[in-house]
This record gives C-alpha cells, structure tokens and sequence, in this order.
C-alpha cells in the first residue's frame, strides 16, 4: 500500500487565530509531510514491505536497539504520526467531553495536572520527537514521550493525543519557545472530540 499525502481537515489558515499560522502548515504539512510520503515510497518499493499498511511496517520494522532507525521505520512511522496529528487538532474548539475528562481526572487526578505533565515530557525531549497520552497496554491512561519518529504503535500503546516536538513544528509561530507552543496546542488547537474518539 503506497503512502498518499493526505489533504489537511482543514485550511491552511483555519489554524492562525489559534497560534498556528498558515507558513507553519504550509512547510510542515506540504513539504515535511509530503517528504516522508515521497521518501517512504522510495524506501519500500521491492521490499517486503511494499503492500503492507503503514502500521505492519512501523511494527515490523521498529527496533528498540537501533541508534538510527533504519529509513523505511523513519518516513513510515513519520508519515503516520503526522496523519494523526492533523486530525488531532481544529479550529472548532469544542471542550473536552465528559467520558475523556472522566479518564483524565482518574488517571492523573485533574486535567490541569494532565496538561502539566503533558507539556513537561514535550518540554523535556531532548532534541526531536513527540510527547503523547496514551492508553495503554493495561488500560490506563499515560503521557509519554518518544525521540524522533518512535510513537505507541510501536509499544502495543493506543495514541490518543501526540504533539509534536521537532523544532519545524513551532519555529515560525514561537521561535525557540517549546513550552509556549505545548501550553498553546493544549488550550487552543486540540480536537478533544477526536482524542475522545480514540479511547
């Protein structure tokens, strides 16, 4: 199964009045993205990963041990985290629904402190990566982070809500200001109707 780039659920600009301008997805979505589309193709064509959904390769070529993940891992896992990302944020702010803030609060004792962990394990990956809730192989609700293009896939984890740290993902908007982008995707840009919807 080829990677195709998938259109963006909303405009360019949807996004601006809540602090993620139209350049930022402009370069992350149409060229970042479209990289990891191009790139992945390339490295699976005649492998036996070519056919495959992206989620079999990430799985089946993930390793743990790996200090540089090999180029079909990289651009698959990329491009799937990217997909997700996209659709785990909007510009209809809805709040957050009752079951999700339920789990929330069980898990971490409020949504405050979901978001203060959240934004700490962003602020805290050194260099590149992501920062998720996840529920867990275990059925509990987890913030974690990841360096690079790892994500839950490849810990049998469910990805309820990521955010990515790499530094294009916030430059434009907020400079060298990481916690500032985290603490503003938390209160302006997440689609809570979507995390709830992976739960």
């Amino acid at each position: 199964m080829a990677f195709e780039l998938p259109d963006l659920p909303y405009a360019h600009d949807a996004l601006e009045s809540l602090g993620m301008s139209k350049e930022t997805l402009e370069y992350h979505h149409d060229i970042h993205h479209k990289a990891y589309v191009d790139n992945g193709n390339k490295a699976i064509a005649g492998t036996e990963w070519e056919g495959k959904s992206v989620e079999e390769i990430i799985k089946g070529t993930y390793d743990a041990n790996a200090v540089a993940q090999n180029g079909i891992f990289n651009n698959a896992s990329q491009f799937w985290n990217h997909n997700q990302f996209w659709e785990m944020m909007g510009p209809e702010q809805t709040g957050m629904p009752g079951e999700l803030e339920k789990a929330i609060t069980e898990s971490f004792g409020s949504v405050d402190k979901f978001k203060e962990d959240f934004s700490a394990a962003g602020a805290g990956q050194f260099g590149s990566g992501w920062c998720w809730l996840v529920k867990d192989t275990d059925g509990a609700l987890k913030v974690t982070k990841t360096e690079n293009g790892v994500n839950p896939l490849c810990f049998g984890q469910t990805a309820l809500l990521g955010c990515d740290v790499w530094e294009h993902s916030y430059y434009i908007d907020f400079r060298n200001k990481r916690p500032a982008y985290l603490s503003n995707f938390l209160d302006k840009l997440v689609n809570w109707e979507n995390v709830a919807s992976r739960m």
